[in-house]
């Protein structure tokens, strides 16, 4: 398997990559976020370690870029920068999980083998939540036996949902991370979206509505 490691601490770089390869993966290195954006993007990478204080691009932001084009990617975090609020942001652009530094390689390797070998069946990658799998390859949810078929941002919306399972995603959050900044805060398009879905997923769509908080969808 393919890892691409974005770390601009050379020390900590050549760290990673060492223990990576002495477990038979073959590691690429990004020295920056734009490198390492590009790399992921353009890239066949299986997994995808990331430290948040990088040149040229901050780690949140090729996060929240890297998850919008290739949602089927996992993304370790690894960063000094292990703050609740930088933890839960994280958490909330799509990492799949947070090594804090300084770190552990054994522990580091061990969550890479768990998110490596997580939710691949043949050639899909699947996420999936009560009532619920999502599609990564094929950009499709699955309800019992349906096969639902999403546009580019029902998709988006869904994802979000279904990485924070459990958890309320607030409207704003949505429009953030699947519109853009420079969407109206005023407009309803999240929750026509929603109601998109939910028509589309039918009577067991678990995308739960709170009040004054956004959605939910139950883990």
């Amino acid at each position: 398997m393919d890892i691409l490691v974005v770390e601009d601490e050379p020390r900590v770089s050549t760290l990673v990559a060492h223990a990576l390869e002495a477990e038979g993966y073959r590691v690429d290195v990004a020295k920056d976020g734009r490198a390492g954006f590009a790399l992921a993007v353009d890239g066949n990478y299986d997994l995808v370690v990331l430290d948040l204080m990088l040149p040229h691009v901050d780690g949140l932001t090729v996060l929240r870029e890297l998850t919008a084009r290739r949602p089927e990617v996992p993304v370790v975090i690894l960063s000094a920068r292990a703050d609740l609020s930088s933890r839960l942001r994280g958490f909330r652009l799509g990492a799949c999980d947070f090594v804090a530094k300084p770190f552990s390689d054994r522990e580091l390797l061990a969550r890479v083998r768990v998110h490596l070998s997580r939710g691949a069946v043949g050639d899909e990658v699947l996420m999936r939540t009560e009532g619920l799998v999502l599609d990564l390859t094929r950009r499709q949810a699955r309800v019992g036996t349906r096969i639902v078929n999403l546009s580019e941002r029902e998709f988006r919306v869904l994802h979000r949902l279904v990485c924070n399972a459990g958890s309320v995603v607030s409207r704003d959050s949505i429009m953030y991370d699947v519109w853009g900044v420079s969407c109206d805060p005023r407009s309803n398009v999240v929750d026509v979206c929603v109601r998109r879905l939910r028509r589309k997923l039918g009577g067991d769509a678990p995308i739960e509505t709170v009040r004054h908080g956004g959605y939910r969808i139950a883990a």
